[in-house]
């Protein structure tokens, strides 16, 4: 069942969320975003009653603090910011400092977060200016990066002297494919280190798979939804594409390993998401994939021995597990 509830509802409502078996609760209130002490409040509130109740909850850069992070920490909840642009004396302005803090921040304290990119919306703006913005994104370690202009937002970009409709389209397409890749395809864990032999920047892979995409039939116009997919189909379309790159740029001792890296990282991620239990055959020890060896491809070939082993991950004690059989 779902409920609706405003936001002068919400706080006198968190009591009551268990009794009504609510398991999920998403706010997305504007005003309340920019409400810092409003937010605290709700935070502590989960805290007290539903600190099993899963927590999407948009809030602005600007009351990102301490306060606010170590309250959101006591609860299950995932942080949707949305990356803002102004424009002055028609140049865009973009403050990549500023968002870099309130990342850091949120990643000291382990939460869960994601931006939110919109482009041509902002005078100013072009193509090459959200290529950037998205590379800047995706070096904060976000769980997930939306677009909301990719699914079926009334905000339309404009069309001007330097950002014209073709732009406009391969924009979309290059956030659609990182909607795909990255943010439904669960790649946080791994991206960036997967990322760096082939020596291209996160626009360039984003916008090589929409292109995969197209080919495929599974791009923007062809109606896909990535979020409707069950994970694992995503997970051979990263594994086709990477490899693919990998071949591309003359990097192909590294492709056992990048398989080994993502399965084993979708089989974690499937465990907390869908409860779903499983065995991999691999070519290196988990212990070596999942730890910090893996941040460098290139040091964990030549430091790690291949040691092909048989993986169930289950539900242990104390969350996803794992053990060689």
């Amino acid at each position: 069942m779902n409920y609706k509830l405003s936001a002068a509802e919400l706080e006198s409502q968190i009591p009551h969320l268990s009794e009504k078996k609510i398991t999920e609760l998403t706010i997305c209130d504007e005003a309340l975003s920019k409400n810092k002490k409003k937010v605290i409040s709700i935070m502590n509130k989960l805290a007290q009653f539903a600190p099993e109740v899963f927590v999407s909850i948009l809030v602005d850069a600007s009351v990102i603090d301490k306060e606010l992070v170590a309250a959101a920490s006591q609860v299950f909840v995932a942080l949707e910011i949305p990356l803002e642009c102004k424009e002055k004396g028609g140049k865009l302005l973009f403050d990549k400092k500023y968002y870099a803090g309130k990342a850091r921040l949120l990643n000291d304290y382990g939460l869960v977060f994601g931006f939110s990119l919109t482009y041509g919306l902002v005078a100013g703006d072009s193509q090459k200016a959200f290529m950037e913005r998205l590379d800047f994104v995706v070096q904060q370690y976000p769980n997930h990066i939306d677009f909301p202009q990719t699914e079926n937002d009334e905000n339309e970009p404009k069309v001007t002297g330097i950002f014209s409709a073709k732009d406009i389209r391969y924009c979309r397409d290059v956030a659609f494919a990182c909607r795909t890749f990255y943010s439904a395809g669960r790649a946080v864990p791994w991206f960036l280190s997967v990322l760096k032999p082939l020596r291209i920047y996160p626009s360039r892979l984003f916008a090589d798979f929409s292109e995969w995409q197209r080919v495929n039939n599974c791009d923007y116009k062809s109606g896909f939804v990535p979020e409707s997919e069950k994970h694992i189909a995503l997970e051979k379309m990263q594994l086709l594409f990477l490899e693919q790159k990998y071949e591309e740029k003359n990097q192909r001792q590294y492709i056992g390993l990048v398989n080994n890296i993502i399965r084993i990282n979708g089989a974690m991620s499937r465990l907390a998401g869908e409860g779903e239990e499983s065995v991999l055959e691999i070519q290196y020890h988990p212990d070596d994939l999942l730890g910090p060896e893996s941040m460098s491809l290139e040091d964990f070939i030549e430091d790690v021995c291949m040691e092909q082993c048989k993986v169930k991950i289950f539900a242990g004690e104390d969350g996803p597990d794992y053990e060689v059989l």
